[in-house]
């Protein structure tokens, strides 16, 4: 495989270990606020896509207005990051992955389905901005993932062929995503297991994090 020019990496359970924070804050908005009734894995499945887009496949169309929407996407949020601020971190190796990805002149960016209010409290949090020449969130795309438009948006944006790019994906929606705009991905075991991704055959491989030796392959094509 030859070196790749980009890096593409989704946010939540892929640069840091918080999916389960958000399954926590949605089953509290979904069923102590709405009533939605649903267990904990059906709300876990439905955990991909914009925060709009889940709250219309739980409750149905036209069930809020846009506002309604916006205000309840808002609540969780704010549930979400109370919870995980105290101990936010990036899942381990990363820094180290993107400081070698640097030096090696491999552009990155950030492809994901939070909104800007979620992508600007990890990156500035955590200090990772500087890595990243491009970030695509929920509010920059029509449709979310699996759609391709989301990937595709920040490879155009880095300047490279979706070929020429590695997706650094946890959810088999993401994965899907990758696949959808012609990308090899990385999947980082953070949430799903591997047998969850048994229909898609872009994957390079599986890692639990950033230590793993197999990403030093992604450096010596």
């Amino acid at each position: 495989m030859a070196t790749p020019k980009g890096f593409i990496f989704d946010l939540n359970g892929t640069i840091i270990d918080d999916m389960g924070f958000h399954a926590i804050a949605w089953e509290n908005i979904v069923n102590n606020k709405l009533n939605g009734g649903l267990t904990w894995e059906e709300v876990k499945a439905q955990m991909y896509g914009k925060n709009e887009e889940l709250l219309i496949r739980i409750f149905g169309e036209g069930k809020f207005t846009k506002e309604e929407m916006r205000d309840l996407s808002i609540e969780k949020e704010k549930q979400y990051q109370a919870a995980f601020k105290p101990l936010m971190k990036c899942i381990d190796g990363f820094e180290a992955f993107v400081d070698k990805a640097l030096a090696k002149n491999i552009v990155m960016g950030i492809g994901s389905a939070a909104i800007m209010f979620n992508i600007d409290f990890i990156l500035d949090g955590l200090h990772l901005r500087k890595y990243f020449t491009s970030i695509v969130s929920a509010d920059d795309v029509v449709t979310s993932k699996p759609h391709p438009e989301t990937f595709l948006n920040v490879a155009k944006e880095l300047g490279i062929l979706p070929t020429d790019s590695i997706v650094f994906e946890d959810a088999p929606k993401g994965v899907e995503a990758a696949a959808n705009a012609g990308m090899n991905c990385v999947v980082i075991t953070t949430m799903h297991e591997k047998e969850e991704f048994e229909s898609y055959d872009n994957i390079l491989f599986f890692v639990k994090d950033y230590t793993d030796e197999r990403l030093n392959t992604l450096f010596s094509g």
